[in-house]
């Protein structure tokens, strides 16, 4: 794929969606960070159920950490692994804390620091709360990067750094959503929709598919 298919693909997603969001709900960074860390392996529609109920009676991390664990176990049992995720996020709220103030800090070393804060769910963070120009790539970012020779790659990050490399500077900072969103509706797995595709004649996925 060259550049100029590169750029026509992200600017015609522009044109249809100038200012993407993520599906999580959230009313700060730190919201932010605590439904992306329980988003994993797990839908963000689950995952806005179990905050909705949570986020109001925890809005700070000292909040959230004063819960403890097993307080925290009864707002997320819904979500997969919420075991883990309970015991990550209340360390996660004490080294805030302790750390940082209270707040998220803007640093990737900071935040992968973080338990349960890996790599991509950092990018998220960085990507969304900050505006920096970091790729999370995900299932579904993995597969069309692959599948329509955006950004083909054998892993994550193989995936990650030729992103960042190819995409037009103009749209890196919203590329992450728009590729979710591809994913998530379009470009799904199984069947693609690539009749209802807005990039249709400039994918490079061979086996098209009807909407039928």
């Amino acid at each position: 794929m060259n550049k100029a298919i590169r750029a026509e693909i992200f600017a015609r997603w522009k044109a249809d969606n100038p200012h993407p969001k993520t599906e999580l709900d959230y009313s700060s960074t730190f919201e932010l960070l605590i439904a992306v860390l329980l988003s994993a392996q797990s839908t963000d529609v689950g995952v806005n159920k179990a905050t909705q109920h949570l986020f109001p009676v925890a809005r700070t991390p000292q909040a959230m950490f004063d819960l403890g664990v097993d307080e925290l176990k009864n707002y997320i049992k819904t979500i997969g692994l919420f075991n883990t995720k309970a015991e990550n996020v209340i360390k996660t709220c004490k080294m805030l804390v302790e750390l940082h103030g209270g707040e998220v800090p803007e640093d990737r070393e900071a935040l992968e620091a973080l338990p349960g804060v890996g790599r991509k769910t950092a990018n998220v963070v960085l990507n969304t709360a900050f505006g920096q120009p970091t790729m999370a790539v995900d299932t579904h970012i993995f597969r069309i990067s692959n599948r329509i020779n955006l950004a083909p790659g054998k892993n994550v990050n193989e995936v990650e750094k030729k992103l960042i490399k190819v995409i037009p500077k103009e749209y890196i900072v919203d590329a992450h959503h728009w590729l979710i969103l591809h994913g998530r509706y379009v470009c799904i797995a199984r069947k693609p929709r690539c009749g209802s595709c807005l990039i249709e004649d400039l994918c490079e996925f061979k086996q098209k598919t009807s909407d039928d």
